[in-house]
């Protein structure tokens, strides 16, 4: 049996009328920059995340580097950042002027915690960027509690957790801002670079906006200098087709991780992802840790199961971080993650069948 790790064009089949129809409208309307399914896009985005503003840009990226522009984090300022994460968290706080400073993550969960961003603040620190890693949420209460106490400001990093949530507490509502990423292969892609800003702060919106669109709010408003990060306006369609069912595709994601969890329990070489008291996972990955990492993952490859590495090295012992001189002692945890974590497949394409499968050949594996 073959089991891919994903595959969108089944996604695209299961609601390929609607999508059609709503790309056809855009074509027929002769708008592709702006318009009317981009501001509905913001408004039902922010309306399911419960919160009073949603700004649409061109990517996730580009989120986190306007959050840090509108903030005014610049040249002299640090910002904390997981040491556990994709570069885009880092690279951004590098091209804002200021310096990343890497904090470690708990092992179980993946995120950083109160007490590693305590570690690492200094006189020059001026923002936390937190990443809700593979659909978990952090710990948000003691971090916002931290936060607010040090004067710092805080932005979720939301781009692997549409949806996700801690106490009631949707992922990106309780910072500054959450910054989401609706790359192809997120909970809710896109069929291209598309993402979004939400914050409840009217003022940081604004900014935002004007950062996004050459510093104006309209064409030719140019009240400071911006650049060019917008949704485009058949992205926004898409998204707006798919907005309908990112509650039930969740669901489906969570529903095949319970058959890993039921299934896979009994070994005990495998280290299976913990779950966060209170938070709502939706599983953009389902990441196991294994000391045999790579035998496992040829294995399965054998056998017609895709696997994925999220990540093959942690971000402060990327080539782009030599200059910071970390050595592996500085994050432990990351340092092991980035030998022994393994993506399993758990998309809501796959079937029960498949992930079954999946689990009958990990047995195999250790049976052998």
């Amino acid at each position: 049996m073959n089991v891919p790790f994903t595959d969108l064009a089944i996604q695209y089949k299961m609601i390929k009328p609607e999508i059609d129809k709503a790309i056809s409208e855009v074509f027929d309307s002769g708008y592709f920059i702006g318009g009317k399914p981009v501001k509905e896009f913001e408004h039902d985005f922010a309306t399911l995340c419960k919160i009073k503003n949603c700004v649409a840009i061109g990517n996730g990226t580009d989120g986190l580097f306007l959050s840090l522009k509108a903030l005014g984090i610049g040249s002299g300022d640090e910002v904390i950042t997981p040491a556990w994460s994709w570069i885009s968290t880092s690279e951004v706080i590098t091209l804002a002027g200021a310096k990343p400073v890497f904090a470690d993550v708990d092992l179980d969960y993946f995120t950083i915690t109160e007490e590693h961003i305590k570690s690492k603040i200094t006189s020059r620190t001026k923002a936390v960027i937190v990443v809700h890693l593979y659909g978990q949420v952090a710990d948000m209460n003691s971090i916002k509690s931290l936060c607010d106490r040090a004067n710092l400001f805080l932005i979720e990093d939301c781009s692997q957790a549409h949806l996700s949530s801690q106490s009631g507490l949707i992922a990106g509502t309780t910072s500054d801002c959450g910054v989401f990423s609706f790359y192809p292969t997120k909970n809710l892609g896109a069929f291209g670079d598309a993402g979004c800003v939400i914050t409840n702060q009217d003022l940081l919106a604004e900014k935002i906006r004007r950062f996004a669109n050459h510093g104006g709010l309209s064409k030719d408003d140019h009240l400071i200098e911006g650049f060019n990060s917008r949704m485009d306006t058949i992205q926004a369609a898409i998204l707006n087709v798919k907005l309908k069912y990112i509650k039930d595709w969740n669901a489906k994601r969570i529903e095949n991780a319970q058959l890993y969890f039921e299934n896979l329990a009994a070994i005990e070489s495998l280290s299976l992802p913990k779950l966060r008291n209170k938070v709502v996972h939706t599983f953009h990955q389902f990441v196991i840790r294994v000391e045999q990492r790579d035998e496992l993952k040829f294995f399965l490859e054998s056998k017609g199961v895709q696997t994925l590495i999220h990540y093959p090295n942690a971000l402060p012992y990327e080539p782009a971080y030599n200059y910071l001189s970390h050595s592996l002692n500085d994050f432990p945890v990351s340092a092991l993650l980035q030998n022994t974590v393994l993506s399993l497949p758990v998309s809501p394409e796959i079937s029960q069948e498949q992930i079954l499968y999946v689990c009958h050949m990990i047995k195999s594996f250790y049976d052998e």
